[in-house]
């Protein structure tokens, strides 16, 4: 039985400025995907290609560890864009070889009447053809618990982001003006006073 899961979810956030503008830290991707998840969930590929291994989910009577390759690139605009590319669920092989998952993701900086915000969504969608054990479920009850899997998974990365974009950008915006001024010439070096 193929069934099909969907979950998007919108992300409006005001940026405090720093001395450097946003712009500037959301031109590198690693930085984003760090705020995504952490270090250890994180392996890079290449140079946009991004492994994301999240931690096993339980979805009715199952146990799955999704990961998924993603591209992550900065648009001339200075549009985020997040696309899927690979995934892989490890713990059922006959859920990983009947299983497809697509990604998308952008994020924007939006300047309105003094204020700063990033503003962008994420969609998630998910086919799969369940194991013969699940055919007698309910298709409602297994698309409202799909559905509600796949609202949860980016709520928490929407969590994570909210928090994590805001403080790592905060921690190198004032590393940049760190550099910035013991990089000037004729400045004394911090040791110095």
């Amino acid at each position: 039985m193929d069934i099909q899961f969907l979950a998007s979810q919108s992300v409006d956030i005001p940026v405090v400025e720093q001395p450097v503008p946003i712009q500037h830290y959301l031109r590198q991707p690693q930085r984003l995907i760090n705020a995504l998840a952490g270090s250890s969930q994180i392996e890079l590929l290449g140079n946009d290609i991004f492994r994301l291994k999240m931690r096993p989910l339980k979805f009715l009577m199952l146990s799955l560890q999704p990961t998924v390759d993603m591209r992550v690139w900065v648009e001339s605009e200075g549009v985020v864009r997040l696309q899927s590319v690979d995934c892989e669920i490890r713990g059922i092989e006959y859920i990983n070889q009947r299983f497809s998952l697509n990604l998308t993701g952008r994020l924007q900086v939006v300047n309105d009447a003094k204020v700063t915000r990033l503003k962008g969504k994420a969609d998630l969608e998910v086919l799969v053809e369940l194991p013969p054990p699940l055919w007698f479920t309910p298709k409602s009850i297994l698309e409202t618990t799909g559905n509600g899997l796949l609202k949860s998974v980016l709520l928490t990365i929407k969590q994570r982001l909210v928090y994590q974009l805001l403080l790592d950008y905060r921690t190198w915006a004032i590393a940049q003006l760190e550099d910035a001024i013991l990089n000037q010439p004729g400045t004394l070096p911090a040791s110095s006073f």
